[in-house]
């Protein structure tokens, strides 16, 4: 089992909108979410949305026929297994607009990456 952490605004709800307002949907991802939970798989809802403006993008995903396992939380199996409800969700692949693919994106335009480091790739993405 693997779980899935997905960002709302720009990532599940996309195009040009102004928030608290609700986009188009991202139908190839709502699509994977569905049939990943549907393989036995979790999904969580990572947003900074809150209150009402979260629960319009929960039910909006509800509309779309995506349910999650967990809402700004972890799933239950990671806090009984850790016997701590931390705040930084914990996942195995965290689905995000502003996900930073290689570490080099973060770093200035030199050669101030030494050679060791410079060869590993960052995996932000999958633990």
């Amino acid at each position: 089992m693997s779980i899935y952490a997905v960002d709302f605004d720009q990532t599940l709800a996309i195009g040009g909108y102004d928030f608290p307002d609700i986009g188009k949907p991202n139908i190839p991802l709502i699509a994977f979410l569905i049939q990943k939970r549907k393989d036995g798989h979790k999904v969580v809802l990572w947003s900074c949305r809150e209150g009402d403006n979260l629960a319009n993008a929960v039910g909006w995903c509800r509309n779309m026929g995506l349910e999650f396992d967990a809402v700004n939380d972890n799933i239950p199996a990671i806090i009984e297994a850790y016997g701590v409800n931390s705040r930084k969700v914990f996942a195995d692949y965290y689905i995000d607009d502003k996900a930073v693919k290689d570490f080099r994106e973060l770093l200035p335009k030199s050669n101030a990456i030494p050679k060791e480091v410079a060869k590993r790739k960052a995996r932000i993405i999958r633990r």
